[in-house]
């Protein structure tokens, strides 16, 4: 198994309601490491750009809405398979088809308010990585 890094976002849901706390420690608890970790307002471009493969779909102007709504807490994740292993973690997009445990099925509120992204990918953990952090701001 390889280790690798990821990149996870705590949505303003999340912020919202104080709860980071409790995620991290879901997600230490899975033997991830948070090797990088910043609280930010993300901007209407910084949204539009991260999410734009979505920009053509309808719910992209409330993603925008959403993610722009409050702060949200920008991650970088390493583990073992941590693409993988982290996505098993979060639980499925829609809180109620997620399996018990997961963090959506424990803190999610809805499709909408489902308190975390994670990369679907190794090729765009990096990506996205790129987007919010420099390799300096990572220690690991």
């Amino acid at each position: 198994m390889a280790t690798e890094r990821t990149f996870s976002i705590l949505k303003p849901d999340a912020t919202r309601r104080n709860i980071t706390g409790a995620v991290n420690a879901v997600i230490e608890g899975a033997d991830l490491r948070i090797v990088g970790q910043r609280r930010i307002r993300m901007s209407r471009a910084q949204a539009e750009t991260f999410y734009g493969v979505h920009k053509e779909r309808p719910f992209f102007g409330e993603l925008v809405e959403f993610m722009t709504s409050g702060p949200v807490v920008v991650q970088v994740l390493e583990g073992e398979n941590a693409v993988a292993r982290y996505r098993e973690v979060m639980g499925a997009t829609n809180p109620a088809q997620a399996a018990e445990g997961t963090i959506r099925k424990t803190f999610s509120e809805s499709v909408g308010e489902n308190t975390v992204h994670g990369s679907d990918s190794a090729e765009n953990a990096a990506i996205e990585i790129a987007q919010f952090f420099q390799a300096s701001d990572i220690v690991g």
